[in-house]
């Protein structure tokens, strides 16, 4: 299998963005539209999927198509969930044959706000990512890039993204994939970071990194030392 935008990431990947007219969704599908591969993006409105994509492909030169969420989710081999929280398990229990047999990679970060800011709110199943893995069976589910900013994410001015991604599953080959998929990006790095089981205080972190973002005015990432 030939390779094309970074080790491990097959030449002929479809990556399918869930949400992928929101800021973050439409920020990694920037990001991976640069780095060479190919995206669908997904949205609850198949014109307004089709009116982004034709965008984003306009600003990086890369393969970018749009259609309903049920239509990207038949139509990639990696499936990025980047849709609200509140939205998260109607709409993955609704796409479970759609989602059968693919690697389903759940970004989504369950926070509250009050005055005091961002909180992590408590899911029945342990986090968003354990949520989808429940829901999606036949699927194999990752949790990555929960920490990396949308801002960031779609300022053509920034040429690399400066993180690290913390990717969590239980399937060595899909959180491989992932990883790969991660580091494709100029200045991401794709870190395994254990078991799905641990995804809640991964989610749970991006409460902090607002806090920061917010005392600091800035648009905090992660890295990892010595790895």
């Amino acid at each position: 299998m030939t390779e094309a935008t970074g080790a491990g990431v097959p030449e002929e990947l479809t990556v399918a963005v869930l949400g992928g007219t929101g800021p973050q969704g439409r920020g990694l599908a920037r990001r991976f539209a640069a780095a060479g591969v190919r995206v669908v993006l997904g949205s609850r409105d198949a014109g307004r999927a089709g009116a982004t994509a034709a965008d984003l492909a306009a600003a990086t030169g890369g393969d970018v198509t749009g259609d309903d969420n049920r239509g990207a989710a038949r139509a990639g081999d990696v499936v990025v969930v980047a849709v609200p929280w509140d939205g998260h398990g109607e709409l993955l229990a609704g796409l479970r044959e759609e989602l059968a047999g693919k690697v389903v990679v759940d970004c989504v970060n369950p926070l509250g706000f009050d005055k005091q800011g961002a909180f992590a709110l408590p899911v029945e199943e342990g986090s968003a990512a354990q949520q989808a893995a429940a829901l999606l069976p036949d699927s194999r589910v990752v949790a990555a890039f929960h920490h990396v900013s949308a801002v960031v994410l779609e300022d053509p001015e920034v040429a690399e993204v400066d993180t690290d991604i913390m990717v969590l599953g239980d399937d060595r080959e899909a959180t491989d994939l992932v990883q790969a998929l991660a580091s494709a990006v100029p200045g991401m790095r794709g870190v395994y970071a254990g078991r799905l089981r641990n995804a809640h205080q991964v989610e749970a972190l991006t409460a902090n990194l607002i806090s920061v973002n917010r005392r600091y005015k800035a648009h905090a990432g992660l890295r990892v030392t010595d790895v």
